[in-house]
């Protein structure tokens, strides 16, 4: 680039030439000394023209910018604002465009990794089949069965949306179980809808009682419901497929606090619940916006609740008195609420702005009371009681020139059910296109008041204009005028706004129903993984319209406690209290127990090493006094080694032979329990005739004398191997050399699942059992039981033959007499194991 002063190119030899080299007239002006910047901008040659413009342009738009901010809005004398700041939606769409405003298109949540698993499952299973040329064939020995685990049972909206969705699923061929962790009123309802409930324990501090696996899937509901994850984080409930709904923002809230306090070891406990569940639901698009500290991949959104309807009744029965003279109003005044996301971003204030405008000529219209001023107050709900959002819309109002007074701001988090319940109109402000409809205008529906809302897609879905509620175009706020004009008569709601607002709150309290009952449904069919004895679930289309319609306000109607607007709220903050304070206990105790055993584990090895030496110098001395005197043979070496190794052989077998074991010696029978994992030492004996059998190294019971079978039978380290095999896998374990394990005359084998089903030997069938052993009453006889009593084809509690006689014709006695002549025996309770089930049709025809 040329130079400004001559306009011809400079060389760097030029401008670097040595003061002692002689000059001309030519050079002299070149040669004189230059500033810093101009070198800089000479040495970079910058386009200076490009550099202007660019420059200009940026004036440019900040100036554009600063227009249209609350604290810049130009104020004219003589002429209404309404004239001078035209301000629509439609006018901010070149900034939109040119990206100088957001409205939060882009505010969406996509649970990605989800349907991606789902997919890819999907793919796997039908690249199977297709590839082996097999196709699934169900028997359908029965039907598929969820466990519903929940904190209490109290009357709420999370009983209610589940007793819902539980109804529905009946109704396609699920069977369900609900578990409690406190009893309460909805137990009733559960049964009236042929649902059982247990009461258990939490898994924390107590064993619990539950075989999970007879479950193909588990749903729990509420993070109250935590204490239970302990029982699905061990084996063998590690893999059951596990679907956690969480309704609350408590825990999302508090986790900030954790954050900020660096509490990390609760907030890792958390997210250990979190990686634990295969996937967590919640009912709208904010929640798990949320929750975004705890997102491991796994969240899932099935929109639809009826929270907003339970929470609108509750206040609505709770809140007689005058709520204009409480919020400081007069009872004369009538009150637009403007609503809007619940989301927060830049381009927020503008849309407050745009309803606002549109308000303003209706305010100047409206009825003047006694004071001068409108009668017709607006609040503006937003944002939380920490912002400072408040002094934004002041700002906004006095812009506008609202008289003072007319324009407040109420925090969402604090004052929306007052101000709902205290409106008598609703304005929906907000242009973002949501995923589900919103549950603020939600609530106002369900309120009974009338709504006025853009025509977004999301809401003329559910809300027909003039029909439940309001609908004007977003780019035309004037019909957003024309509308409040219509709604308010005389300074009062007109009948038809009132009967709109009626056939609304309908509309609100079952709205999303469908969504709801599908969703589940749908996502249970893509997390269960039935067995082929499973029948399959009906299609989600096969699911009565009645139960997709409305949520069941019928069974509810007998409730008498109808305070989960206060009680739900205050009972998961009082959850949250409790266990930070159990955490920071046991942390305590953690901490003080490891010191106080490190320091007693000090003194204990000195008080070792002292007696060691102790004992070593007196036996020293004892040495060095008896050498000598005898003459002893040591013998070759190869007797000194076999000695040795004899001796080690007896040293780890009579590691092996503690107590129970010297006690089962003597016994005639050793019945062998399998089992896999933490979570069934709650159904093993602790008994000298019942032994368990390990089959993972990793899970055996501490200081018992169970056996380790993948050390007697490697094939078991390998967990495809194991899960093949199952409990067979102990039976060949015991077989590979019996005898340095079975010292008993007779063997028997019973699962851990006979004990949970309640299906074990109970202490008369024991002593009968080892009675006819010990007598040879049969000889060598084949023995195996089973709970006659719990089958429900024996109501009259028949013997084992005549039962048998009952079920196949009277064939049985046939049999019976072909049996004794092999020399088998069926005993009076019953089998070669312990079934879990009921008796196989194999056994019945015998």
């Amino acid at each position: 680039m040329g130079s400004l002063e001559s306009g011809i190119p400079l060389k760097r030899d030029n401008l670097f030439r040595s003061h002692s080299a002689g000059r001309t007239e030519r050079h002299q002006f070149l040669q004189r000394p230059r500033s810093r910047f101009s070198r800089f901008l000479i040495f970079k040659k910058l386009d200076y023209l490009l550099w202007i413009c660019t420059v200009t342009v940026f004036l440019f738009l900040v100036a554009l910018f600063q227009i249209y901010l609350p604290g810049s809005v130009v104020e004219k004398t003589g002429t209404s604002l309404g004239e001078d700041m035209e301000l629509s939606y439609g006018d901010f769409k070149v900034l939109k465009e040119m990206g100088v405003i957001d409205f939060a298109e882009d505010v969406r949540f996509e649970p990605t990794k989800v349907l991606e698993k789902f997919q890819k499952e999907a793919r796997a299973a039908n690249h199977y089949f297709s590839a082996s040329n097999r196709t699934v064939q169900r028997f359908g020995y029965r039907k598929p069965q969820l466990a519903l685990v929940f904190a209490d049972l109290f009357v709420d909206s999370q009983q209610l949306l589940m007793v819902t969705v539980a109804a529905a699923l009946q109704e396609i061929g699920y069977k369900i179980q609900v578990f409690s962790l406190e009893d309460g009123p909805v137990r009733e309802i559960w049964r009236k809808i042929g649902i059982p409930i247990t009461i258990i324990q939490t898994c924390v501090n107590m064993p619990s009682f539950v075989d999970w696996l007879n479950y193909d899937g588990i749903l729990v509901s509420s993070f109250q419901a935590k204490g239970v994850f302990s029982c699905f984080e061990q084996e063998p409930f590690k893999s059951l497929p596990l679907i956690w709904t969480i309704h609350e923002r408590s825990l999302a809230t508090r986790s900030r606090k954790y954050i900020s306090d660096g509490q990390t070891g609760i907030l890792s406990d958390w997210k250990r619940v979190f990686n634990r569940s295969t996937v967590v639901v919640f009912p709208n698009y904010v929640l798990p916006m949320i929750y975004a500290t705890f997102d491991v991949g796994n969240f899932f959104v099935i929109p639809g609740s009826p929270a907003e309807a339970w929470e609108a009744d509750t206040v609505m029965a709770s809140h007689k008195d005058n709520l204009h003279f409480r919020m400081g109003y007069e009872p004369e005044d009538a009150i637009i609420a403007i609503v809007g996301s619940q989301f927060l971003y830049r381009s927020l204030w503008l849309e407050h702005a745009i309803i606002l405008q549109a308000l303003l000529p209706v305010v100047l219209e409206f009825p003047l009371d006694n004071s001068s001023n409108s009668q017709l107050k607006i609040i503006v709900l937003s944002g939380d009681s920490t912002s400072n959002y408040g002094a934004v819309i002041e700002e906004i109002a006095l812009k506008l020139k609202y008289q003072s007074g007319i324009v407040k701001h109420k925090a969402l988090d604090v004052d929306a059910d007052n101000v709902l319940s205290m409106a008598d109109l609703v304005i929906y402000g907000s242009f973002l296109e949501e995923q589900s409809f919103p549950d603020i205008l939600m609530k106002a529906m369900c309120f009974e008041k009338p709504i006025i809302a853009p025509d977004l897609s999301m809401i003329i879905k559910y809300v027909d204009d003039r029909v439940n509620g309001y609908l004007f175009p977003k780019e035309n706020t004037k019909v957003l005028t024309q509308m409040i004009r219509q709604v308010f008569l005389k300074g009062k709601i007109s009948p038809l706004a009132r009967n709109i607002a009626s056939i609304g709150r309908s509309t609100a309290r079952n709205l999303m129903v469908l969504e709801t009952v599908e969703g589940y449904a749908s996502l249970l069919l893509k997390v269960l993984k039935l067995p082929s004895e499973v029948a399959s679930p009906g299609d989600v289309a096969e699911i009565p319209p009645k139960f997709k319609e409305k949520w069941q306000w019928h069974l509810f109607e007998v409730a008498s406690n109808l305070t989960y607007s206060t009680d739900r709220t205050l009972r998961s903050h009082t959850f949250l209290d409790k266990f930070e304070q159990h955490w920071n206990h046991t942390q305590r105790e953690r901490f003080g127990d490891a010191k106080a055993a490190n320091e007693l584990f000090v003194y204990n090895i000195w008080e070792e090493e002292k007696q060691i030496a102790m004992a070593n110098a007196r036996k020293g001395r004892e040495e060095e006094e008896i050498k000598g005197r005898t003459d002893q043979s040591y013998g070759t070496w190869e007797e000194v080694y076999r000695s040795a190794k004899k001796a080690d052989r007896s040293k780890n077998d009579l590691h092996e032979r503690e107590e129970g074991e010297l006690v089962r010696t003597g016994q005639p029978l050793c019945i062998y329990e399998p089992y896999f994992g933490e979570g069934t030492w709650p159904f093993l004996h602790i008994s000298s005739l019942y032994r368990g059998i390990g089959l993972s190294t990793k899970g055996r019971r501490p200081r018992a004398e169970d056996i380790d079978a993948p050390s007697r039978l490697p094939l078991l380290n390998k967990p495809y191997y194991r899960d093949i095999l199952g409990e067979y896998g102990a039976f060949f374990a015991i077989a590979n050399s019996i005898d340095r394990v079975h010292k008993n005359a007779w063997i028997g084998f019973q699962s851990w699942r006979a004990t949970a089903s309640k299906a074990s030997l109970s202490r008369i069938a024991e002593n009968a059992l080892l009675d006819a052993i010990q007598s040879r009453r049969h000889g060598d006889a084949l023995y195996f039981w089973a709970r006659l009593d719990l089958d429900p084809r024996n109501p009259f509690q028949l013997d084992f033959w005549s039962f048998c006689d009952a079920i196949n014709a009277g064939n049985c006695k046939y049999e019976r007499l072909k049996i004794c002549e092999m020399n088998f025996v069926i005993y009076k309770e019953c089998c070669i194991y312990s079934f879990s089930y009921p008796i196989p049709p194999f056994l019945s025809v015998v």
